[in-house]
């Protein structure tokens, strides 16, 4: 059984698949036979620990069915190998597509979990020979190892930055892509709060990135968020009594409203301009 199924996420509202997705996604499983939005993205869209994630929030604001595409630890490469739910996402009429971060994708150096982006799976022969005196057997997930490899040289660790920084680039645009432009980009940025050596979230994501896809979509929407502990909002969450840590760390309910409220404000411009 899945660590999703064991955790207190599931007992929000369960978790659900579409097609032959093999990618949980946050439930309920959604009629998709009338109009909606669709919102790809990770933890922050999934909404964990949320009883309402922001989704819900700006389906209520709409007045469109918002389905909720959104899966724990998934970046790009969950979604953009993923027919079944590349095609529900597109079968929408726009898509709201959160901005990932650049470390979790299979790369030239390094292969990673095809669902659970975050899970570093084996290095390639690459980054062997770049980084000769690194056991990669010690690393489980790609953020600890790079942290790792930029603490033993951050000259060398520079070349792994700019491959990830070059595929994030490809990959989304294969992303937008294959939703035939109809997308909107959600860019929430935030300091975890921790040593994090990587930069704010989402890692390594430059604005000059963001710019390259502005043209592609319709509109970039831009928001400073803050973790729950940092907005003292741990209370309004639904967690079990081993889940505090990872709790304090995601977006809590009021940063969702927030979020909602800014998404739907953008989405009834394009509505009303349409």
């Amino acid at each position: 059984m899945s660590y999703e199924l064991k955790s207190a996420d599931a007992l929000v509202s369960g978790i659900c698949s579409y097609g032959e997705s093999r990618l949980h996604v946050r439930g309920p499983a959604r009629d998709l036979r009338d109009p909606y939005l669709s919102f790809l993205g990770g933890t922050e869209v999934f909404g964990r620990f949320v009883e309402r994630p922001f989704p819900q929030g700006v389906e209520g604001q709409v007045g469109l069915a918002c389905v909720n595409l959104g899966s724990i630890n998934a970046g790009v490469d969950a979604f953009v190998y993923d027919d079944s739910l590349m095609e529900v996402a597109a079968g929408g009429q726009l898509t709201i597509l959160q901005v990932m971060g650049a470390q979790n994708l299979t790369n030239s150096f390094y292969k990673v979990h095809p669902r659970r982006n975050d899970r570093f799976l084996r290095p390639y022969d690459a980054l062997v020979h770049l980084f000769p005196e690194i056991d990669f057997t010690d690393y489980h997930f790609n953020k600890h190892m790079l942290t790792s490899l930029k603490a033993v040289s951050s000259e060398r660790f520079e070349r792994v930055c700019a491959e990830l920084q070059e595929t994030w680039l490809m990959r989304m645009g294969r992303l937008i892509d294959g939703l035939q432009g109809r997308v909107v980009l959600l860019w929430l940025r935030y300091d975890m709060g921790t040593a994090e050596t990587l930069g704010p979230s989402p890692s390594l994501v430059e604005r000059s990135m963001v710019d390259v896809l502005r043209p592609s979509v319709d509109g970039v929407i831009e928001l400073e968020v803050a973790t729950a502990a940092q907005a003292q909002d741990v209370p309004g969450m639904i967690f079990g009594p081993m889940d505090l840590p990872a709790a304090r760390l995601m977006l809590g309910p009021k940063e969702h409203d927030r979020i909602s409220d800014a998404v739907a404000s953008h989405l009834l411009s394009l509505l009303a301009a349409a």
